[in-house]
C-alpha cells in the first residue's frame, strides 16, 4: 500500500486536544500549525541525507557555509552522488568537511550507486521502521536523522522521536514535570497522541522554545 506524503493538521490539531487535556491548553494558545510545505516538494534522498550529515554537530550557519562551499566548487545546488564524488577528499576538507563527514560521505555514495537506498517510490511503499532499517547502515545516519527525513520530508504522521531533547523538554512542560522525562516515560506518555504523533512533536517542540509560562 502507497502511503502518501502529509497529513491534515487541522484534523490532527483537533483529535489531539481532545484526547489529552494536559496539551489541549497549548494547541489552543499556539493555534493550528501549518503543513510542512517540503511534504509537497519532490527530493533526492542522497541529497537529503548528505546534507544532514554535514549539518550534524553543527550550528545551522556553519553548515550552511561548508554547503555552499560544496555547491560552488562542485556547480551542483544538488548533493546527490554524482556531485559529490566529482570532489575528492582534499576537495571536500577545503570546503570544511572533516574526516569523519568525508568517509559518511563517501558511503552515502557508495551504497546509493550500488543502489542499495531506496527511491521515493519504494519509500511510500515502506512503513517507518522499515525505513529506518534501510536507512541507518549509511554511516553517520542514526535513527533520529532518519526520524527528521520521515517527518519533514515523507509527511509520515506518527513519529515520535524519543531522543530529541526539545520535544522531551516540551513534555516536561506540559506535564510540568521538574525534569525531561525519559526516552521510555516519553514513549509511553505519547501513546494518547497516536496516530498524531508528528503533530505531537510539531506541538512539543514549540512548547519548549515558548518563554515564560
Amino acid at each position: 500500500m502507497r502511503r502518501r506524503r502529509g497529513f491534515d493538521m487541522a484534523q490532527a490539531s483537533a483529535q489531539l486536544a481532545q484526547a489529552d487535556p494536559r496539551l489541549a491548553p497549548w494547541i489552543e494558545r499556539l493555534g493550528p500549525l501549518p503543513a510542512e510545505p517540503r511534504w509537497r516538494q519532490s527530493f533526492d534522498l542522497t541529497d537529503a541525507l548528505a546534507r544532514s550529515i554535514l549539518h550534524q554537530q553543527l550550528s545551522g550557519k556553519a553548515a550552511a557555509t561548508i554547503i555552499g562551499r560544496i555547491e560552488a566548487a562542485t556547480g551542483s545546488a544538488r548533493l546527490d552522488a554524482a556531485a559529490l564524488a566529482s570532489l575528492d577528499d582534499a576537495g571536500l576538507r577545503a570546503c570544511g568537511v572533516s574526516a569523519n563527514k568525508q568517509a559518511a560521505l563517501r558511503d552515502l555514495c557508495r551504497r546509493s550507486d550500488a543502489g542499495q537506498l531506496p527511491d521515493a517510490r519504494q519509500m511510500s511503499c515502506m512503513d517507518d521502521e522499515a525505513i529506518v532499517a534501510a536507512l541507518t547502515p549509511v554511516r553517520g545516519i542514526g535513527r533520529w536523522t532518519v526520524e527528521m527525513l520521515l517527518m519533514f520530508r515523507l509527511g509520515r504522521p506518527d513519529l515520535l522521536p524519543i531522543d530529541d531533547l526539545g520535544i522531551r523538554r516540551g513534555a516536561q512542560r506540559i506535564d510540568r514535570l521538574a525534569q525531561p522525562p525519559s526516552r521510555q516515560q516519553l514513549a509511553e506518555r505519547g501513546q494518547c497522541w497516536a496516530p498524531f504523533r508528528t503533530c505531537a512533536s510539531f506541538y512539543l517542540w514549540r512548547i519548549a522554545d515558548l518563554v515564560g509560562d
